[in-house]
C-alpha cells in the first residue's frame, strides 16, 4: 500500500539532481511539498495536505555518499588530459549486411592519416561515424550504396583520460553529465572506451563544455 512518504521517496528517486539539493539543504522544503502536492495526490488517488509531504521530505534520508565518497574524489582529481577536437560531422546510417565492408574501406582510407578524428558506433538498428569533417567526401563514396538516416555538422568532441579502474567507480559518469546538465549543456552524443571518455557537442557549446570538464578536477 503506497503511503505519502514512499510517494515521496519514488519521485525523489527518480529525480537525483533533487535528491542531491535536499541532501545539501538547500531546498525551500514548504515550496517544494506544494510542488509535489498534484503529482503524490496523483500516485495516491486522493487529496492530501501539503504538511504531509513536507513532513516526508523532512524526514526522507537521502544516500548520505552522493558526489563525497572518497574513492569518487580521488577519481575525479585523478582525471587525464582532457583533448578538444573541432570541425567533425556525424554521420548515421541504417545497418545492412554490406555496412562493414563500406566501413572498412573508409579505414583504409583514413589507416595513415593519424590527425584525423574517427569514432564508430554501432547499435541495432543504425549506426554512426564521427569523423573529421575534411573527410565527408571519402564517407559519402564509401557509403554510397547505405542508407543514411542522419548527419550533423559543426560538431566538437571533448576527449578526457579516465583513471584506472574507472568502471568501478559508482557516480564517475553521473558527476560529469550533472555539472554539464546544471551549466544547460547538451550532450549531442556520448563515446566512450574503458579508460577514454568522449562527449559530442556543437561547436558554439564547446567552450562552455570544455570549461566545466576542467573544473570538475578541483
Amino acid at each position: 500500500m503506497k503511503t505519502t512518504a514512499s510517494c515521496v521517496e519514488e519521485i525523489l528517486a527518480n529525480q537525483p539532481f533533487l535528491e542531491e539539493a535536499l541532501h545539501r539543504n538547500i531546498v525551500n522544503f514548504s515550496a517544494l511539498a506544494e510542488e509535489l502536492k498534484p503529482q503524490v495526490e496523483s500516485m495516491l488517488k486522493k487529496n492530501i495536505k501539503s504538511g504531509a509531504i513536507m513532513m516526508a521530505l523532512r524526514r526522507y534520508h537521502a544516500p548520505s555518499n552522493i558526489g563525497t565518497t572518497p574513492k569518487l574524489k580521488q577519481a575525479m582529481k585523478s582525471l587525464g588530459d582532457i583533448t578538444v577536437r573541432s570541425d567533425l560531422s556525424d554521420f548515421t546510417f541504417q545497418n545492412s549486411p554490406s555496412l562493414i565492408n563500406s566501413h572498412s574501406k573508409i579505414l583504409e582510407q583514413i589507416d595513415n592519416s593519424p590527425n584525423i578524428f574517427y569514432a564508430f558506433t554501432r547499435g541495432i538498428l543504425e549506426s554512426n561515424i564521427i569523423i573529421s569533417s575534411s573527410q565527408s567526401e571519402k564517407i559519402m563514396s564509401c557509403f554510397k550504396n547505405e542508407k543514411q538516416i542522419g548527419l550533423n555538422k559543426n560538431l566538437s568532441a571533448i576527449s578526457i583520460n579516465l583513471p584506472v579502474n574507472n568502471s568501478r567507480i559508482p557516480g564517475l559518469y553521473y558527476q560529469i553529465f550533472k555539472r554539464l546538465a546544471w551549466e544547460g549543456i547538451s550532450l549531442y552524443e556520448v563515446v566512450s572506451t574503458t579508460n577514454e571518455f568522449t562527449v559530442l557537442v556543437e561547436d558554439d557549446l564547446v567552450d562552455r563544455a570544455f570549461s566545466v570538464i576542467k573544473n570538475l578536477k578541483s
